[in-house]
């Protein structure tokens, strides 16, 4: 049984860069005044994501999406640094998106998914941007892909007409249906549709084609789903290192709306013998990565079977005798991302720890398990000889290992601070030299007064320790005293992390003139399973004690706090929680409840992955009606008296639009003051620019009226 020994190397960083790095401080003078923070600077900012190193190591790729409001549209370019941040180049520059940029295995050339003509469709060029082709046309698009290690093949996953031998026959039959005046659909299975989209008969296969172009190979043939269609990993198809096999996962249950029972599958790159090697377990297997050797797969997997949120173990399976290996037995926290070290002989793999991500390793063969990355870390920004103690890059994730094995590049951002690509360096014994390379937004943030989230925590009803955010508004002066908005994040095996989110974004909220407070209550993800199992068969229950004591304690702790002006705001479970506040506590002025749940039994015959509800509710309506009836917040409409603002969008098939409805006519019935935002065309989500300019104006506007004025 591995040890879950949290040996803590972060601490010797700050002396091992001063020795290094003299450390000095900069004063400006005349500095312009900053301002309050504002939808449309959020939606100014430029996106940073996925990056991927040169297999010279000399180079860092990356992807910048910008948002316009103008035009409420997005457009995706790739870019190219150097490794230690010198040289910011873009190397596209196409309308539409270019996206997901994968080197070759001999970093002769970087291929990438472009919408600029045919769809999304994979393209290749040179390192510095030259000579930009497509080598595909797939007729029904492709959503995701990977060079094979040899380079002469591509993978891509893309959404088919399961009973069709080739794409002819797919363009076919999408045109005919498109053309069809008759749009009704027979349904005769679940699920028919999924998050924001019906499914109409289609299933993600995975394929194999030349690099160079040609024929594409259905890997994955038959009614099923790979990706799967739900909680599945950050990669879940990938070719071996030798290029003669691929391993993918997809779930074969009869009744794949009710389970979470995804596997892993083998197949030869000709297609031949397809097996699994997970079918043992019933629970979630995903996310498998070969060793460098290839003799070995690495993959997360949970072990109850049903239970979207349990906790995720890393596996490494044996190819040449089957055995598998669990290397996280004891550990209370959830694999999340998946590297093998270059030797093969040692494991890196990150988690939820709290409100941030740390970075672990384990030998590959079994062992302890060390934490090598945890909080905050010093920054040294390139290309200058300051080291700054400052709350940047503190939530860390996408983490690639650089061809020295020592380098790791990675994606960091706080909520005042939006994502860039940082890096370390971890020779296995310690870290050092930890950099900023880009500096996307850094003229935007240089005008805007964001406050820096404070983290507390508290004994809750039953003396658990629970953690939470709270962040004070631009130009705070403690001697005031401020309202209030209380925010309950979604899931509920959710969390709120220290990352820079554009939907419920802490520093905006806060602009106006708010303290916002952010407590992780049961269910929260990164404080051990337990802690994330209290909120299962409990929705109402642990999770609302958590929030009361939670908020009981803030206003003792914070005196700048107006416990008379206080708000609360929430999303999906978070919404749910809002709508358990109208018939439970009479504490708040102000609700806004956006796509939350309402009533839970209409709610299980409108949403799409039944295993949730039915974990959550310990069965179905007709077998636990007494919990569903329970935790309803419905149930409770007779005490609803707070203004409430609803929001929800007519394509959210996980929380149905039919919810918020619901709660607005019994609202409006019950005479409380009370809105309603409907969105045509967003579903779980607010995407669409126009409509998230709306979307925080409206916000701010009911908060404002019933906070402040």
């Amino acid at each position: 049984m591995s040890r879950f020994r949290f040996v803590v190397l972060f601490l010797v960083l700050a002396a091992a860069l001063q020795a290094q790095t003299k450390v000095e401080k900069i004063e400006l003078l005349d500095e312009p005044p900053k301002h309050p923070f504002t939808v449309e600077e959020m939606y100014a900012m430029g996106r940073v994501s996925d990056p991927q190193i040169a297999p010279d190591g000399e180079s860092v790729l990356y992807v910048v999406t910008y948002y316009s409001i103008e035009t409420n549209k997005s457009n995706s370019d790739i870019w190219k640094i150097g490794v230690t941040g010198e040289n910011p180049v873009r190397l596209t520059e196409a309308p539409g998106g270019d996206s997901r940029p994968r080197w070759s295995p001999d970093g002769s050339s970087i291929a990438f998914v472009s919408t600029r003509e045919n769809g999304p469709q994979i393209w290749t060029m040179n390192p510095d941007g030259s000579g930009q082709r497509r080598v595909t046309g797939v007729s029904t698009g492709i959503d995701a892909f990977e060079w094979t290690p040899t380079g002469t093949h591509f993978l891509y996953s893309s959404s088919v007409y399961p009973d069709c031998p080739d794409d002819e026959c797919n363009r076919i039959r999408d045109e005919e249906k498109a053309k069809d005046p008759v749009k009704a659909r027979l349904i005769d299975r679940l699920p028919y549709r999924v998050w924001n989209s019906w499914k109409d008969d289609k299933y993600s296969h995975v394929f194999v084609i030349p690099s160079a172009g040609g024929i594409a190979r259905d890997l994955t043939p038959g009614p099923y789903d790979t990706p799967p269609i739900d909680i599945g990993g950050g990669q879940d198809f990938i070719s071996s290192p030798d290029g003669k096999e691929v391993a993918f996962v997809k779930n074969t249950d009869a009744m794949v709306a009710a389970s979470t029972n995804n596997d892993i599958w083998l197949v030869n790159i000709d297609g031949s013998n397809p097996h699994c090697i997970t079918a043992k377990n019933k629970a979630n297997d995903n996310q498998p990565v070969y060793s460098p050797d290839g003799r070995f797969i690495a993959y997360r997997s949970m072990s109850r079977a049903g239970y979207e949120a349990d906790k995720y173990d890393l596996k490494v399976y044996d190819r040449t005798n089957g055995k598998t290996t669990l290397l996280t037995e004891g550990v209370d926290r959830s694999v999340d991302e998946i590297l093998w070290t270059k030797d093969g002989k040692r494991l890196l793999f990150t988690a939820q720890d709290g409100p941030y991500k740390s970075l672990f390793e384990v030998p590959a063969a079994g062992g302890d398990v060390l934490r090598v990355i945890k909080g905050m870390l010093e920054l040294q920004y390139a290309h200058m000889d300051t080291v700054q103690t400052i709350e940047l890059g503190t939530y860390r994730h996408d983490f690639r290992l650089h061809p020295d094995g020592e380098r790791l590049v990675f994606l960091g951002e706080r909520q005042n601070y939006p994502t860039e690509v940082m890096s370390i360096l971890y020779d296995g014994k310690k870290l050092s030299d930890i950099r900023q390379l880009t500096s996307t937004n850094k003229a935007l943030l240089d005008s805007i007064d964001m406050p820096a989230p404070e983290m507390f925590t508290f004994k809750s009803f039953d003396g658990a320790e629970v953690q939470g955010w709270i962040i004070v508004p631009p130009g705070f002066d403690p001697a005031k005293k401020y309202p209030l908005i209380y925010l309950v994040h979604g899931g509920p095996q959710g969390v709120w992390s220290d990352n820079f989110h554009y939907r419920w974004n802490t520093s905006l909220f806060a602009s106006p003139g708010f303290v916002i407070v952010a407590v992780n209550c049961r269910g929260s993800q990164g404080f051990g399973q337990s802690f994330t199992d209290g909120v299962n068969g409990d929705w109402g229950g642990a999770p609302f004690k958590d929030l009361m004591t939670g908020l009981d304690f803030v206003l003792k702790k914070y005196p700048f706090i107006d416990k008379d002006r206080m708000g609360a705001a929430g999303a999906s479970y978070g919404g749910y929680m809002m709508n358990w506040f109208l018939g439970n506590t009479k504490r708040f002025k102000a609700i806004f409840s956006h796509d939350g749940v309402y009533d839970l039994m209409s709610m299980y015959g409108g949403t799409e992955e039944l295993w949730f509800p039915e974990w959550e509710f310990k069965g179905t309506p007709w077998t636990n009606q007494k919990m569903y009836d329970k935790w309803s917040p419905s149930r409770k409409a007779a005490n609803f008296s707070t203004p409430t603002y609803v929001v929800h969008g007519q394509q959210d098939f996980r929380v149905p639009v039919e919810q918020g409805m619901q709660l607005f006519t019994a609202l409006q019935r019950r005479g409380v003051e009370s809105k309603f935002l409907y969105f045509p065309d967003e579903g779980h989500l607010v995407l669409k620019p126009r409509n998230a300019q709306l979307w925080y104006h409206e916000f701010h506007a009911w908060f404002k009226k019933h906070l402040m004025n």
